[in-house]
C-alpha cells in the first residue's frame, strides 16, 4: 500500500512539473512573440522649424506584423494605427502640461485582385498603392518636419519634453476579430511611449 501510494505521488508530482514547465514555455514563447510584434519609435528628434514655423518633430516607427495580423490583412481584413505625438511643459511640483496633440492615423489593406497594398493617411485624406508590405510599411515609418506646435505657442518656451507612441486600433476591426484581438498576445501591436527633450 505504501510503495503504490509512493509511485502514485510520484506520478502526481511528476504530471503537475510537466504542466508547469510546458505553461512556462508558452509564456517565454508568448512574450518572445509580442516583443517581435510590437512597434517602435526610433529616433526622435524635436528641432526648430527652419523656416520660423515652429517645432517640428521627426522619427521613425517600425512596425512589426504578426502571422495573426498578417493573415488577416492578407484576407482583406484592413488594419489601423495612430500615432500620437503631445508636446508638454515640464512642472517641477504638478504634473505636465499638455501644449498640443498631434494625431496621424494609417489604414493599411490589400487588394488581391489588383494584388496592390493601400495604405492610405486618414489625416491627411491622401492613399497610396505599393506592390508590396514592405513598401506600404515604408510609406507608413518616415515622419519628416511635422509641425507639432506653432511659432506663437513656441516663443515663450525655453524646455519642453515631445512623446511619442503607435496605437495598433483593435477596436476596428470586424467584430468576429476582436474577442481574440484583445485577449491574444499577436494582436499586442503597438508601441511603448518614446520621449525625447528639447532645450531652445
Amino acid at each position: 500500500m505504501g510503495l503504490k501510494y509512493s509511485c502514485l505521488r510520484l506520478f502526481s508530482c511528476r504530471q503537475v512539473l510537466n504542466v508547469a514547465l510546458v505553461f512556462a514555455v508558452m509564456v517565454l514563447l508568448s512574450e518572445a512573440v509580442a516583443v517581435a510584434n510590437t512597434a517602435r519609435v526610433d529616433n526622435v528628434n524635436a528641432a526648430l522649424d527652419p523656416t520660423g514655423g515652429g517645432l517640428t518633430v521627426s522619427a521613425d516607427i517600425r512596425y512589426g506584423l504578426s502571422q495573426a495580423a498578417s493573415e488577416a490583412l492578407n484576407n482583406g481584413v484592413p488594419l489601423f494605427w495612430e500615432v500620437s505625438i503631445k508636446v508638454l511643459r515640464p512642472r517641477p511640483w504638478l504634473w505636465d502640461q499638455v501644449l498640443s496633440v498631434t494625431l496621424l492615423r494609417y489604414r493599411l489593406e490589400y487588394h488581391a485582385l489588383l494584388n496592390v497594398y493601400r495604405v492610405t493617411l486618414e489625416h491627411q485624406g491622401q492613399a497610396y498603392n505599393v506592390p508590396s508590405l514592405a513598401a506600404a510599411l515604408a510609406v507608413m515609418s518616415s515622419l519628416r518636419g511635422l509641425q507639432v506646435l506653432d511659432k506663437k505657442a513656441l516663443a515663450s518656451e525655453q524646455h519642453l519634453v515631445v512623446k511619442a507612441q503607435v496605437v495598433f486600433d483593435r477596436s476596428s476591426l470586424p467584430m468576429p476579430l476582436r474577442p481574440f484581438a484583445y485577449f491574444n498576445r499577436e494582436w499586442d501591436l503597438s508601441s511603448e511611449w518614446t520621449v525625447w527633450a528639447w532645450k531652445k
